[in-house]
């Protein structure tokens, strides 16, 4: 990891959010985002285009192994509220944003990844397009050419990641305004 994470480097994103610490919100958003994962969506070639209100019509495209992209999306939803912390890879010590990659992708599918973003980003695998991002996919971002953070892909234009130190794992929009000015690609883990 670079030194710039362990800092709150994410000045457009809020600190917390707190509909999460509502009682039921995180199960509400999850019904949410599985009540489209039953039906038979077209991969889109496209890329996602701007509506009036400028948010992206996001592709639902399926994963290549459905049960583990479930699985991987129930675990990284299960974890919003998590504190962040700088090298932490538990759920009861924290994370930083590899840490929570690994963690889930290892507590799910006994899968060990690289652990930093930096090497998740060059880890095998193909890049994935934005128009053909699935559930389970890693996005990540950076300035400059350097990657410097990574989230899980959760479906919808939205990502599960432990984004910055004083915060928790949070769900946040692709499109939102850090984010899309930072997006550097994304990583396909499930073949």
């Amino acid at each position: 990891m670079s030194a710039v994470m362990d800092t709150a480097h994410y000045p457009g994103s809020p600190a917390a959010a707190p509909t999460w610490r509502r009682p039921g919100a995180a199960l509400a958003l999850l019904a949410a985002l599985l009540a489209g994962c039953g039906g038979h969506d077209q991969v889109r070639r496209a890329p996602p285009q701007a509506s009036a209100a400028g948010s992206h019509a996001w592709p639902k495209n399926q994963p290549a192994d459905p049960a583990a992209a479930n699985a991987v999306l129930m675990r990284a939803i299960s974890l919003v509220g998590t504190p962040y912390r700088y090298g932490g890879n538990t759920p009861e010590g924290g994370f930083d944003c590899s840490g929570l990659v690994n963690y889930v992708y290892s507590d799910m599918l006994d899968l060990k990844l690289p652990r930093t973003s930096r090497a998740l980003a060059a880890y095998q695998g193909p890049r994935i397009a934005p128009e053909r991002l699935t559930t389970a996919d890693l996005v990540f971002f950076g300035s400059g050419g350097n990657v410097s953070h990574v989230g899980i892909y959760v479906g919808e234009g939205r990502f599960v990641h432990a984004p910055s130190s004083g915060g928790t794992v949070r769900l946040d929009r692709l499109d939102g305004p850090y984010w899309r000015d930072h997006y550097s690609g994304a990583k396909r883990v499930l073949h």
